[in-house]
């Protein structure tokens, strides 16, 4: 969100080349800062960012807004299908990524309903991922590149915050079912009900 915000107040003063550059620069701040204070830093944070280098080196060659915005619009589709497939091979990535937002035990990690939880959450993000995909590139072949970010980030947030609040959902009562109480707060905890 915030290269984003970067992006677009210097697009409009500075121009394309100036508007890649600033949001790039964001986002190596965002990692100097948590190296410095000796935070962790995120796998997603450090994958964006790195994405973020190969569209904005591209772009900036090819001085082309619609090469930059076209290759996070394909990573939605790609990341559909590895999500699908994670999951069709019981390997899902939504249970890799959940330590970034949610730090959850070995313990619970280990139990058979939270890794089928995972497996069949995939298939909801696989299908956000898609739907993303898809709306933003109806928006980026049918809007102008100036109000392209902010359509874009309308969408985007709107389909990632549904697909937040079934996941959470439906992990609650998931781990209902399993006889495991969720509490949310600092830190998150879980325990598990005596049968």
């Amino acid at each position: 969100m915030a290269p984003l915000a970067a992006y677009y107040c210097v697009l409009l003063i500075a121009g394309f080349r100036g508007a890649l550059i600033s949001a790039l620069i964001w986002s190596y701040l965002l990692i100097v800062r948590r190296l410095v204070r000796h935070e962790a830093v995120s796998t997603l944070l450090m994958l964006g960012t790195a994405l973020l280098t190969v569209r904005t080196v591209i772009s900036y060659i090819t001085s082309s807004a619609f090469i930059y915005f076209i290759q996070p619009t394909a990573m939605a589709f790609v990341a559909a299908v590895l999500l699908v497939l994670t999951a069709l091979i019981g390997r899902p990535f939504t249970q890799r990524f959940t330590n970034d937002f949610c730090p959850l035990t070995p313990e619970l990690l280990a139990r058979p309903s939270v890794h089928r939880f995972f497996i069949r959450v995939s298939f909801l993000w696989a299908i956000t991922m898609f739907l993303n995909g898809a709306v933003v590139l109806t928006l980026l072949l049918t809007v102008s590149t100036r109000s392209f970010p902010l359509e874009r980030t309308g969408a985007t947030l709107s389909l990632t915050a549904a697909a937040i609040f079934l996941s959470i959902t439906w992990f609650v009562r998931s781990m209902r079912r399993d006889g495991v109480s969720v509490h949310f707060g600092e830190p998150l905890t879980v325990s598990v009900r005596s049968t």
